[in-house]
């Protein structure tokens, strides 16, 4: 079996995605995610013009030694362009791979270690009558852990609100919560770190007075805190039992985090920018974290992502894979098979793709009563039509960022 053609599709229909299609010459297909939000036109050129040309005449069941070669081979290495290139390889491959197997991914990674895979969504408001709307919404679809997101007096558009102005950017298709803007230029949000720390507490303390202890809450803090700000939050949000705190300081400085968790027990989950195990070294070995954040389609596929997961495993670090809607319906069916499989799963983000978004990739994992599963169709279990793909040409699109009250640009 040999790699006939790569082909790279690129498609917009509730938002932009990319799409590695790989073909062999015995007419078995895999697909693999190369979204990169916001920059998915860099991933196309370094795909198309680098990585598809080199991939003609291999062998297709070679992925570790594929792998390798597109990461070495470069000798620029990492970065989130690179590494969603060669993990739309990577997980193309294992597509490929498992249908050639008759067998779902899941079954060449172990097999199953649970029977579903449990998954958060996003409850947001602007003020806590809208949010506990949400959270309500979010209960009645079958969810059994919520992501909390609120408004913050006196700020007029954040991150992670559905009904801000900027979430609408689709024109004014929004599903859950899709902050991609689709214009020419990025939208401007407003930010104050003191007024987001004095005003969230009290909003976990009335989500819990709502909806009982029993409920998994978290929070996305978005790296917007310095390290002693994070360990201030984090200190004040204990009563409240999150079961995690995501990226609440930037952590690429690994050493910072030593700061915020020698003041806090919340959990904190870190990863959802990082692109490769360097990237959580000292994180994990220190144990400095409680959830690997990482996506599948950002941090050089299946292949990769397995071995941060396993290496996580031997301190006890579960893993929190990254699956927001700019992460397509082939990312989010890769990381639901590895969630089947490894021992140290620990929760699932999932936001519902819109209908046509579902009318392009179609799909065999299922979401019910909060558990999310890969099902059984060999391989990943999704098809991507490419006569629909074509109705919905790519459109320029941004994340918006953020300034604070003097005009200076902070972290979004």
């Amino acid at each position: 079996m040999k790699i006939d053609r790569a082909e790279v599709i690129v498609t917009s229909p509730d938002r932009n995605f990319v799409t590695l299609k790989i073909t062999t010459d015995d007419g078995l297909t895999g697909l693999g995610d190369a979204t990169l939000n916001g920059r998915e036109l860099a991933v196309v050129a370094y795909l198309t013009e680098h990585v598809v040309p080199l991939l003609i005449g291999k062998d297709p069941h070679r992925i570790e030694d594929t792998w390798q070669f597109l990461y070495r081979s470069a000798y620029w290495r990492r970065g989130p362009v690179t590494m969603a290139a060669i993990a739309a390889v990577d997980v193309a491959l294992w597509d490929i791979k498992a249908k050639a197997a008759g067998m779902p991914l899941y079954q060449l990674l172990g097999g199953a270690s649970r029977e579903g895979v449990l998954a958060y969504g996003h409850a947001s408001g602007k003020d806590i009558p809208e949010l506990f709307d949400s959270i309500r919404s979010h209960l009645d679809q079958g969810y059994r852990a919520i992501r909390v997101q609120t408004g913050v007096p006196g700020l007029k558009s954040i991150y992670g609100v559905a009904s801000n102005a900027a979430a609408e950017g689709n024109t004014g298709r929004r599903y859950d919560y899709d902050p991609a803007q689709r214009a020419d230029l990025p939208v401007e949000e407003d930010w104050d770190t003191r007024a987001y720390l004095r005003h969230l507490p009290s909003v976990f303390e009335a989500v819990r007075a709502e909806f009982g202890p029993e409920l998994p809450l978290l929070h996305d803090g978005h790296h917007r805190m310095t390290p002693i700000q994070a360990a201030k939050l984090g200190k004040s949000l204990e009563p409240y039992d999150l079961f995690w705190l995501e990226d609440c300081t930037p952590a690429e400085n690994q050493k910072a985090l030593r700061l915020v968790r020698q003041h806090t027990t919340t959990p904190l989950a870190i990863g959802e920018v990082f692109n490769t195990v360097w990237d959580y070294q000292t994180l994990i070995e220190e144990q400095l974290i409680d959830y690997v954040r990482s996506a599948v389609t950002h941090t050089g596929g299946i292949s990769p992502m397995k071995k941060i997961l396993d290496y996580a495993a031997q301190y006890q670090i579960r893993s929190g894979i990254h699956g927001p809607t700019d992460i397509s319906p082939v990312g989010m069916a890769a990381a639901v098979h590895l969630d089947l499989a490894i021992h140290n799963f620990g929760i699932q983000e999932y936001m519902k793709h819109g209908e046509m978004t579902n009318e392009v990739f179609q799909q065999s994992f299922t979401f019910n009563d909060g558990y999310l599963h890969p099902g059984e169709r060999p391989g990943l279990g999704v098809d991507l039509d490419v006569d629909a793909a074509g109705k919905y040409p790519y459109q320029t699109a941004y994340l918006p960022f953020n300034r604070l009250h003097d005009g200076t640009v902070h972290d979004w």
